[in-house]
């Protein structure tokens, strides 16, 4: 059986001699495995020069019942990506986007919502010119909306902690044991004004972004346990070292 998808390229991994194995986010099962046949024409060169991490893809993929394992028909860019795959921030922020995606979204269901932003932020971010040091710090605090954690911002007040387990704003120390004092807390709060318009108003220095950073990533561990650590993160703080 053949299907027709919008696919958002997560990863792309070796299977073996004649093809590599791509995960990709789909518009119409959620995270799929497709099988991408290698070569060493022009035409598989092109074909390979696809699956960069967040492309934006049309494909036509066969399905046997009962394997999720998709091959492969038919496949083109949905948008020309001017940006996000040569210029160096960009490209950096893409692989971690991508990876953090590929831990945090485990579902293999249709989820409009989450496509439609996803799919919205690889466009902004191609085209962003301005505040791209702060994006991946915008992209996933809006995640957090999608996929069910997004912290309760009407519980804050000055002086509050943040409860990272229950991801409310408490008036003491919360008896959870994972918490921010009210120093950081603050962060929390101004994450939640920030979005893809507005992100270059917002100043930090290099241990100010670092720490909303790490605050925002220890929220995700608590509560997505397959968040794991990634490779990319040492090298995206690098960059904008």
């Amino acid at each position: 059986m053949q299907e027709k998808f919008n696919a958002i390229v997560l990863n792309v991994i070796k299977y073996n001699d004649r093809h590599n194995i791509a995960h990709v986010y789909s518009d119409t099962r959620g995270v799929l495995p497709l099988l991408v046949r290698q070569g060493s024409t022009a035409g598989s060169r092109a074909r390979n020069a696809m699956f960069m991490p967040l492309s934006l893809l049309e494909v036509v993929a066969s399905f046997r019942a009962g394997n999720e394992l998709g091959r492969i028909v038919e496949v083109r860019r949905r948008e020309l990506l001017l940006d996000l795959h040569s210029h160096p921030a960009k490209v950096t922020i893409a692989l971690f986007i991508a990876e953090v995606l590929q831990r945090a979204i485990v579902e293999q269901e249709r989820n409009d919502q989450l496509f439609a932003f996803i799919d919205h932020s690889v466009l902004r971010l191609d085209s962003a010119q301005r505040g791209i040091a702060n994006f991946h710090i915008t992209f996933l605090y809006q995640l957090g909306r999608y996929v069910g954690i997004q912290p309760d911002i009407d519980t804050y007040a000055p002086g509050r902690w943040f409860d990272l387990q229950e991801g409310v704003f408490t008036v003491g120390v919360p008896r959870s044991g994972h918490a921010l004092p009210p120093d950081q807390a603050r962060a929390i709060r101004l994450l939640s004004h920030m979005n893809y318009d507005n992100m270059h108003l917002f100043r930090f220095t290099r241990r100010q972004r670092a720490l909303l950073l790490d605050t925002t990533l220890a929220y995700y561990r608590l509560h997505q346990s397959t968040l794991g650590t990634r490779r990319s993160l040492d090298i995206l703080k690098q960059v904008f070292d």
